[in-house]
Parts: C-alpha cells; structure tokens; sequence
C-alpha cells in the first residue's frame, strides 16, 4: 500500500477492488449499488455514539476514507463507461 492509499483510502487499490469492487454485492447489484452502501455506512458512522462501538480510529477519518472509496469506486465506473463509448465508437467508424 501506498503513502496516498493509506492517507486516502485506508487501504490499497487493490484491496478495494478485492473486498468491494468484486463482491457479491458488485456482482448481483452492480457497483453503484456498492457506491451507495458505503455512503449508507459513513452517515451511519457520522452519527454513531463512540460508547457504543468499538471503534478505535478517529471516526472523521474513518468517514473521510469511506467517502474516498465510494468516489474511486464511482471514478472506476465511470472510466469503464468512457472506455466501452470510445470502444463503440471505434467499431462503427472501422
């Protein structure tokens, strides 16, 4: 992982795409549905009593990487959106 990965997200790029990127959710329901849950859970987290959970890191961080992880996700989605256009393009131009 790098210095940025770690300061960004908390984790590796790999580990997003591993973890979240190609889990069951991703696969059934498509990863703005994943996108979405992971803005679900940082709200949760924004209003999370400390004394009930168990949480250890400073929770703006931990909702500061969440946030970052849902806009990788979508900033992937949407460079594969761009990719298969310019892709169709090319093939009804050939």
């Amino acid at each position: 992982m790098t210095e940025f990965e770690k300061q960004c997200y908390g984790m590796s790029e790999a580990d997003i795409r591993e973890q979240y990127m190609n889990s069951l959710t991703a696969r059934y329901s498509g990863l703005e549905m994943v996108a979405m849950g992971i803005l679900s859970d940082a709200q949760e987290m924004l209003v999370m009593d400390r004394r009930y959970t168990m949480q250890t890191v400073d929770r703006s961080e931990a909702v500061r990487h969440q946030l970052n992880i849902a806009k990788f996700i979508l900033s992937e989605i949407m460079d594969n959106r761009l990719r298969a256009e310019l892709l169709a393009d090319e093939l009804t131009t050939e």
